[in-house]
């Protein structure tokens, strides 16, 4: 009950208020990202074998021996196969509309684990499904007639078969995420497949058995697949179960959650300056309250057990009300990625976020509040009657390092990228010890320009100047402050736009490939006559890589998944006679590719770290038969953000020149291009047509979900910044009244020391904002580079506008806090400092 009437009474205190404000906004921070990622993270795990089709999946890009299904059955498993294709629906007559459809020809059985959800042609409720559509008819997504131009129910051409349109697909459970995928579905049944045609023997399929059944049986299965693969070395062929079997999230979707983990984590670092200075001042503003009390009879593990319990309180308080504000706010954020993610079939959120968000209020309190306020404890009676020096003593000060390491590895648990999670907390760091040095520098200097001289400015330079040890803490804890608002602020506004630039309104919205060369002139001339000038153009070959420095590769000799997937299927392979746009030579020369006298590969630098190659090393690809080998003569780093057409490895073109090469290119056709698809599919009907227009929507959609996420998370930061501000503007609070006091009694007026006292908060501010604003550009320019991965260089009007809000931030609250210093009068703020 003590505690309790202690907490009530301390409330009164500025610092005790701002320090639970504090702990509140970094615990809503953290927890409402922890929310979110938990719910996203357990949704995917728990669909996970929904998504992949099974709890264990043999996938290949040829037809499977019956030993796999056979063992499968002898394991006591469910089964269904499944073979998916990209080709191009046609509606009906000679000039029908043509598409690009995501062809799927399932078995009895189909679904294994889901449901597949459809609706009549003609509209109505949606029933749930299983096994294949009735022979002869189709199940499509909703955008095929439309497309197509067909009435509701068809018909449909796919090869050379006719296909009525028996129901519409509302919910496929295994759609997956891979490319062809992003193409409309349209599902029939396998025994239709012989009779369109449409499976030749360079055809790209992807077949696939699942399985499930009991979980140890399912992973029996799994791991006799593995085994029969590597020892018959199959190629092409890979075995996916529950545990890899999640959705490959994007570049974009990382980039996503990246921007929103670090607002969070900016939010708890601010709080920790802002606790950090709010309970040193209140510490300092108790030491004679509780001289008093071990005057009158209390003993020192009395005063410590009461003030460890008050702040213990605190924290809980704080932590409870910060992980609802938690739970709302991750139930906005929900709401606004609706685009992006199911989120009605998210589980509900569990409670292991809001005890992590509460080990980090307890872990701010350990490392910033508890130190100084230990102190207290040890403060000897005599103060009372006489003020001496407090020696400092190491104990409370190791309590205090625990505590940081404590923060700083939950704020590392909570970061799903870890070298955001370094640089962030490194920048912070970092800025905090130059701001100190620097922030020293300018009350020198302000010191001697002070000297004699008159004015408003050189009164506020000698004030500043005066009181060293706080205008260094006062103008570092600004500086912080202003370092992540800032970088919040360039988070909002210059890294969207600069993300956004990635993906600008023009990105290619078309991928053509299997363009014969016979084609080639024709096709551009069919572009131009569009009014498409600008588009990607390669020639382009498949191989398979066979050897490494002269040593054969298999699949089985790597133990990373992507890498054996790699290494068993065919590589794109192609040549340019300039770098290709939005790749950047990261090792190497580019001339020993593209060269007169090229000799050399171009090797993506993502795929080389994948397979462990390097500069040097030579690559032997099988290409229809003949083997082409050559060294690795340079390292790309590619954007594959970017939509336009990129390549693993890129040859000299004289290796090429022999080789059977089709051509693929990528451009942007506008709406007012018309049936441009139509014309081609028409004009070239070996050719494949890949609508991006829906994927680019979507990327694009979540780019603006993830925007509004980013500037409610500023709330919380703003928030925990204005904290700081209050708190540093705090430390001085006493030395101001006793100077302003001392400057009443000399004579001067209340109108002077407004004057100075505005422009010494100005002063200071402006180079707090300076300050901070330089560190947040180049922390922002090494997050855009070396996590985000796109270039951006911030712009000199960030210096400006850091600089000036940094001044009318600084003047505002500190007026809102200080100007009761002006208006009290003299002689009580003499006694009551006396």
């Amino acid at each position: 009950m003590r505690t309790w009437s202690l907490v009530g009474r301390d409330l009164r205190a500025a610092e005790l208020r701002l320090m639970w404000l504090a702990l509140v906004l970094a615990t809503a921070a953290l927890s409402t990202v922890g929310f979110l990622a938990q719910r996203l993270d357990a949704g995917l795990k728990r669909d996970a074998a929904q998504l992949i089709g099974g709890q264990a999946v043999v996938q290949s890009d040829h037809p499977l021996p019956s030993v796999f299904l056979r063992q499968a059955h002898d394991d006591g498993l469910q089964t269904t196969q499944t073979a998916v294709f990209a080709s191009m629906a046609v509606g009906p007559g000679a000039q029908g509309r043509t598409h690009l459809v995501a062809v799927k020809a399932v078995e009895p059985g189909y679904p294994l684990l889901g449901r597949l959800m459809l609706r009549p042609p003609a509209g109505g409720g949606e029933a749930a499904m299983r096994g294949p559509p009735r022979p002869g008819t189709v199940w499509v997504d909703p955008s095929v007639a439309a497309q197509l131009d067909v009435p509701p129910q068809g018909p449909i051409m796919l090869g050379t078969r006719s296909f009525r349109i028996a129901g519409v697909i509302a919910r496929e459970p295994d759609r997956g995420a891979g490319f062809i995928n992003f193409a409309p579905r349209v599902m029939m049944n396998a025994a239709d497949l012989p009779s369109t045609g449409l499976i030749q023997p360079a055809s790209r399929v992807t077949y696939r058995l699942a399985a499930a059944g009991e979980p140890a049986a399912a992973a029996r299965f799994a791991d006799w697949a593995r085994a029969r693969i590597r020892a018959q070395s199959l190629r092409g062929v890979r075995v996916l179960t529950v545990a890899d079997g999640g959705p490959e999230l994007g570049q974009n979707l990382q980039r996503g959650s990246g921007f929103l983990q670090l607002v969070s984590m900016l939010t708890a670092l601010i709080a920790a300056v802002a606790v950090a200075i709010a309970a040193r001042d209140f510490s300092r503003r108790r030491l004679d309250a509780t001289a008093l009390l071990k005057a009158l009879g209390m003993s020192q593990g009395a005063v410590l057990r009461l003030v460890a319990g008050e702040l213990l309180l605190l924290g809980l308080v704080a932590g409870a009300i910060g992980s609802g504000l938690g739970l709302l706010g991750q139930a906005a954020l929900v709401h606004w990625l609706a685009g992006v993610v199911n989120v009605r079939a998210l589980p509900p959120p569990g409670w292991q976020p809001a005890l992590v968000a509460l080990l980090a209020a307890l872990a701010l309190l350990l490392a910033f509040a508890l130190p100084p306020v230990l102190q207290l404890a040890r403060v000897p009676p005599l103060r009372v009657l006489r003020r001496e020096a407090q020696r400092l003593r190491i104990g409370p000060w190791l309590l205090g390092a625990a505590g940081v390491a404590l923060f700083v590895g939950v704020l590392m648990l909570l970061a799903q990228d870890r070298r955001l999670a370094l640089i962030a907390l490194g920048g912070f760091v970092a800025s905090a010890l130059g701001f100190a040095v620097l922030a020293y520098a300018l009350v020198r200097v302000l010191r001697r320009a002070g000297g004699e001289r008159r004015g408003v400015l050189a009164l506020a330079a000698r004030q500043l100047g005066g009181r060293s040890a706080q205008a260094v803490a006062q103008i570092s804890a600004l500086g912080l402050s202003m370092l992540a608002l800032m970088l919040v602020a360039m988070l909002r506004t210059g890294l969207l736009t600069g993300w956004q630039q990635t993906l600008p309104p023009d990105a290619p919205n078309r991928f053509v490939i299997n363009i014969q060369p016979q084609q080639a002139q024709a096709f551009q001339a069919a572009l131009q006559t569009a009014g498409i000038a600008r588009y990607d153009w390669y020639p382009m070959v498949r191989g398979r890589l066979v050897a490494v420095n002269g040593k054969p590769v298999f699949g089985r000799d790597y133990k990373d998944e992507r890498a054996r997937a790699l290494v068993d299927r065919e590589f794109n392979l192609s040549s340019s006679a300039a770098l290709p746009a939005h790749n950047r030579i990261v090792a190497g020369s580019w001339a020993a590719t593209a060269g007169p006298d090229a000799r050399g590969l171009s090797v993506d630098a993502g795929i080389a770290g994948t397979l462990g190659l390097k500069l040097g090393d030579t690559l032997s690809f099988d290409i229809a038969g003949s083997t082409v080998t050559a060294p690795i003569a340079s390292l790309r780093k590619i954007d594959w953000g970017s939509m336009h057409v990129n390549f693993f490895v890129l040859m000299p073109r004289a290796m090429l020149a022999q080789q059977p090469a089709t051509f693929i290119t990528a451009f942007f056709e506008p709406p007012a291009a018309g049936r441009l698809d139509d014309r081609l599919a028409h004009a070239f009907p070996d050719i494949t047509i890949v609508d991006l227009g829906y994927f680019l929507a979507q990327v694009r959609h979540m780019l603006d979900q993830v925007s509004t996420a980013v500037q409610f998370l500023f709330v919380f930061a703003l928030g925990a910044g204005l904290s700081v501000l209050v708190a540093s503007l705090l430390i001085s609070r006493q030395e101001r009244e006793h100077e302003t006091a001392m400057w009443r009694v000399l004579g001067a007026s209340s109108s002077l020391l407004r004057k100075v006292m505005a422009a010494e908060l100005a002063l200071s501010g402006a180079f707090a904002g300076l300050l901070g604003t330089g560190a947040a550009a180049a922390v922002a320019w090494v997050l855009a580079r070396r996590v985000f991965d796109f270039a951006w260089t911030p712009s000199p009007a960030w210096f400006v506008v850091g600089t000036v809000a940094g001044a009318v931030l600084a003047l505002a609250v500190g007026w809102m806090t200080l100007r009761q210093v002006v208006r009290a009068p003299p002689l009580r703020t003499l006694r009551a400092l006396a």
